[in-house]
Parts: C-alpha cells; structure tokens; sequence
C-alpha cells in the first residue's frame, strides 16, 4: 500500500470538490491511480485526453507511482 498524494486542477476539482487529497492505493502506475481517482470522483474525460505529473514533471501513464509521490492530474484543456 503507498500513501499518495493527489492534487487536481480545473474541472477535476470541481468535480471532486477538493484541491488535493492523500490516498492509499495500490496502484502501480498513474494510470492506474488515475483510474481509481476518476471513479471516487466521476472523472468523465478518457485519461488518454489529460495530462499527469509526478513530483512536479510531466510523465506517461505507465509511469510508476511510489509512497509519497505527489500526482497532479489536468483535463483536457480547450482554447481557441
């Protein structure tokens, strides 16, 4: 079990009603974590449109996920 600490931005806090949170999971990767946040919360954007960072840099999905990281996820941003 990993204690991580997620933190979520635009319409992802709106939705989960919270900047960040520490949570347990046995995720192995920030897909997969993300998966479980998106659940908790009704994520409804495809993580294949979102952005994800570990410890302030922007990674992968499959990037690894390790007790005490800190996950920032970022939906899809729309502009013109």
């Amino acid at each position: 079990m990993k204690r991580i600490t997620t933190e979520y931005f635009a319409v992802f806090r709106e939705q989960a009603g919270i900047m960040e949170e520490r949570v347990d999971s046995h995720a192995g990767t920030v897909g997969e974590l993300f998966v479980e946040c998106a659940g908790r919360h009704g994520f409804a954007d495809p993580r294949e449109r979102c952005k994800v960072a570990v410890n302030d840099e922007l990674v992968s999905w499959e990037t690894p996920v390790h007790d005490g990281d800190r996950v920032l996820f970022f939906p899809p941003v729309a502009g013109g």
